[in-house]
């Protein structure tokens, strides 16, 4: 399809391809979410390099809680960074969020192992966990933001679902990476030195993410917000000063994106390290990965159906339905991973199953997000519940259930917690979560202009981004 005429600030214009858009904004986070969880996906890996030899259970405690550091930090990377997007624009926050994720997971690649300089090895590693969960909570919100603010009234879910698959396309890509380095340097040349290759390599995509990132505009219908003089002036204030707004914050983390997230982290991250703990021997590092990684392939496609279905009977009934059907499932499903520990094809498509209830509750979740709070402070509101929501109480799991298996010594144990986040957030979401899915944004700066219209082909028949 041909680029359309959009208004630009200040009078100017600009062609626009909403392909493009899409194509640019995706590839940029793909990266973000690879530099992020390279570290995930060492985890195991990593207790034997960065942290004292002894119980090998508190090994990998202490390397998941490094993991989780990044998580931690996230809701503040929302705060600061939201409030740059709300303050200047979208484009610029997530450029500045890419840069420090791929500067601070590149020096990862170089930190000294624990056997060279002792305790400083954790130390620089926290430090370095928490500049990528900074970069990692502005990131998000910008990039959702932006593509919605693109997109027409009518099919935003479809449009905003693209941006969902690239947290799993991104967990597949660092599986990717990391297994063909493991196979083709061999178990003893990566444990030396080969295992700071895939976060080396994050230079190289630094680079090319930042080339394509930078070509971008503006997004329009915040350059328009601009233009008309709707914009925040202070968005902290106006997003976290009024109670109102605290209100719908809140009703967003518990009632959507807390279940949200810890079905996306069980659903992928538990399920590799149930598969490397307790279901396949601890020496197979192939097996889980080449499990997850083809589970994976199989499920993304559903983030698109399920955005693009969601536009049609709402996000609430989706994100609500795959919390329960995960919350009532997720026992049987793993008793089930470890009756057939020695049946890869069993094993994958019982992950697979875990993975379509991630694109459930998390393929419709962005436009929800950009539905539910106004422009002049979208960025900020919307990066905190979600990063509240996947930071603390998804981004939390893995370290959690763990925890509570080492404690109960009951390898079921842990998936009490994502259990009782998903039946809260299906409880709380069902009884007061609004449907947003019919609300018009662009009304907010006087209705979707006629190239909104015109790009409705979408990735289907054409249209998608700006230069």
């Amino acid at each position: 399809m041909a680029a359309q005429a959009v208004a630009g600030s200040r009078g100017g214009t600009y062609s626009y391809n909403l392909n493009h858009v899409i194509l640019a904004a995706s590839a940029g986070t793909i990266i973000e979410w690879y530099d992020f969880y390279i570290y995930g996906s060492l985890a195991v890996f990593f207790a034997g390099l960065f942290f004292p030899k002894g119980d090998p259970t508190i090994a990998l405690l202490e390397s998941l809680a490094v993991f989780a550091t990044g998580f931690l930090v996230r809701p503040f990377g929302a705060i600061f960074f939201g409030r740059i997007g709300d303050l200047i624009g979208r484009k610029y926050a997530f450029v500045v969020t890419l840069s420090t994720m791929g500067v601070a997971t590149t020096l990862t690649g170089l930190v000294p192992t624990y056997a060279q300089i002792g305790i400083f090895a954790p130390v620089f590693l926290v430090l370095l966990r928490l500049l990528q969960g900074l970069a990692l909570g502005g990131e998000y919100g910008g990039a959702a933001t932006y593509i919605a603010e693109h997109s027409p009234d009518d099919r935003r879910g479809y449009y905003t679902s693209w941006i969902q698959t690239t947290a799993t396309i991104g967990f597949f890509v660092a599986l990717a990476v990391v297994l063909i380095f493991r196979l083709s340097l061999g178990d003893t040349v990566f444990r030396a030195w080969g295992w700071r290759i895939p976060f080396l390599l994050s230079a190289f995509l630094l680079a090319m993410a930042l080339y394509i990132r930078l070509k971008l505009r503006e997004a329009p219908l915040f350059a328009r917000l601009k233009e008309q003089g709707k914009s925040s002036t202070s968005p902290l204030r106006d997003s976290l000063g009024s109670g109102r707004n605290w209100g719908m914050i809140a009703l967003a983390l518990f009632g959507a994106t807390a279940g949200q997230a810890t079905v996306w982290y069980t659903g992928q991250f538990y399920a590799l390290f149930f598969l490397q703990t307790q279901v396949l021997p601890k020496t197979d590092f192939v097996t889980p990965t080449v499990i997850v990684a083809i589970a994976l392939l199989i499920g993304t496609p559903f983030f698109l159906f399920f955005g693009r279905l969601s536009d049609r009977i709402g996000r609430k009934k989706i994100i609500m339905a795959g919390c329960l059907i995960a919350a009532v499932t997720y026992v049987p499903i793993y008793q089930a991973m470890k009756a057939n520990a020695g049946n890869p094809a069993i094993l994958t498509i019982l992950v697979a199953i875990q993975v379509i209830y991630v694109t459930m509750v998390y393929g419709p979740i962005a436009a929800f997000l950009v539905e539910f709070f106004p422009a002049k402070i979208r960025y900020t509101s919307m990066s905190l519940p979600y990063h509240l929501g996947n930071g603390w109480f998804g981004g939390l799991t893995p370290f959690i259930a763990t925890a509570i298996v080492a404690k109960t010594h009951n390898i079921y144990a842990g998936l009490s917690y994502p259990i009782a986040i998903a039946l809260m957030t299906f409880i709380v979401g069902s009884l007061f979560l609004p449907e947003t899915n019919k609300r018009r944004i662009w009304d907010e700066v006087g209705g979707q202009p006629a190239y909104v219209n015109a790009a409705a082909g979408g990735l289907a028949g054409g249209g998608g981004g700006a230069e």
